[in-house]
């Protein structure tokens, strides 16, 4: 499979086996993170990896998202929003780095989703992440236990322009 026909295929995963991922394939997942471009390669994040089942369990309870505690592995994205000369760049770069492991994870068939929808004063009281990192979002991985359909998307006219708005 090509780069553009895997990155068109790639779907958002809410259910999981139950199945933990191979130490190798999860290192070249954070791999493909660590990898991300950044500005003037400050890389201004840092990545909580999460496979504690108590804490997967408290990491984002509400009704949208209870699949989260599920999941295998969570990885949340936190941003140095205060980093140096790069700071107001640093969740854009967060951001980029994460899309690099959802690509990755999803090239080694484990099904991840994005979530931003969290309560960021719980997440990080309960990970102990410091006043100065900002929350960004939650990474939920693991092999797929379902295979969602592809979803509407507006057409390119609708988001694309050129040269003007």
């Amino acid at each position: 499979m090509s780069l553009l026909d895997l990155i068109l295929s790639r779907r958002s995963i809410r259910r999981y086996e139950d199945k933990d991922l191979p130490e190798e394939v999860l290192q070249q997942i954070l791999e493909a993170g660590r990898q991300a471009p950044s500005a003037v390669n400050r890389q201004p994040f840092r990545f909580i990896v999460v496979n504690d089942h108590d804490l997967l369990k408290n990491l984002c309870d509400n009704l949208i998202n209870r699949f989260v505690k599920h999941a295998p592995i969570v990885i949340v994205g936190c941003a140095d929003v205060k980093s140096l000369l790069t700071g107001k760049w640093a969740i854009v770069d967060t951001s980029i780095a994460m899309q690099n492991m959802v690509i990755a994870a999803w090239a080694l068939g484990i099904g991840s989703c994005w979530i931003g929808g969290c309560n960021e004063k719980e997440i990080k009281k309960l990970l102990k992440i410091p006043d100065k990192w900002k929350f960004v979002a939650l990474l939920t991985l693991g092999y797929p236990a379902e295979q969602p359909k592809p979803r509407r998307k507006r057409q390119l006219e609708q988001i694309f322009s050129f040269n003007i708005f």
